[in-house]
């Protein structure tokens, strides 16, 4: 949707990469690594001519230090809402870029904190129930009706929906590749 709004011409090509965090990894330094290899796992498939662009992306939230991925179902999506309501979080985006002649990722983050109001029990449910927060970092969409828990953000609002675009179209300037 945000390379779409942006005017850039785009395929979908779902990598095959495991989201799991490694051992001690800071999470900015996982969001990069996980856009690294999601790009490169494309870039790879595309093959090396003509030269093609890949680009990956990787949303987490975290708070206190926790990363939040996306919830294994509705009760989990509850339990995660119930973790970042009332309170602030970050979002971290790392994005990647790799061509397929060099097939060496390009990578970047971007990181915007959100702030959430609270909501009672019988709210968070109805929200969950709508099956939106189901496939989104943190359990709630700032593009869909998720944007009604949030008060601010500081920052990139496309970072918080899923990709920096002002600074993803940067680096795909720079690469040659907008």
């Amino acid at each position: 949707m945000l390379l779409a709004e942006a005017g850039i011409e785009f395929d979908v090509v779902s990598p095959d990469v495991d989201e799991k965090a490694e051992p001690g990894e800071a999470p900015e330094a996982m969001a990069m690594r996980l856009a690294s290899e999601k790009s490169l796992a494309v870039a790879q498939r595309l093959g090396p001519e003509p030269e093609r662009f890949a680009l990956g992306a990787d949303t987490i939230v975290v708070v206190d230090d926790e990363v939040l991925g996306k919830p294994d179902d509705a009760s989990h999506a509850v339990a995660l809402l119930g973790q970042i309501l009332g309170r602030q979080h970050d979002v971290i985006t790392g994005f990647a870029l790799t061509s397929s002649a060099t097939l060496q990722p390009v990578a970047r983050a971007v990181t915007s904190t959100v702030t959430m109001r609270t909501a009672d029990r019988a709210e968070i449910e109805a929200y969950v129930a709508t099956g939106e927060p189901l496939d989104k970092a943190g359990a709630y969409g700032l593009q869909g009706e998720g944007r009604r828990f949030v008060t601010g953000v500081e920052g990139s609002e496309t970072n918080v929906i899923g990709l920096p675009i002002d600074e993803t179209r940067a680096l795909l300037r720079r690469a040659g590749a907008e």
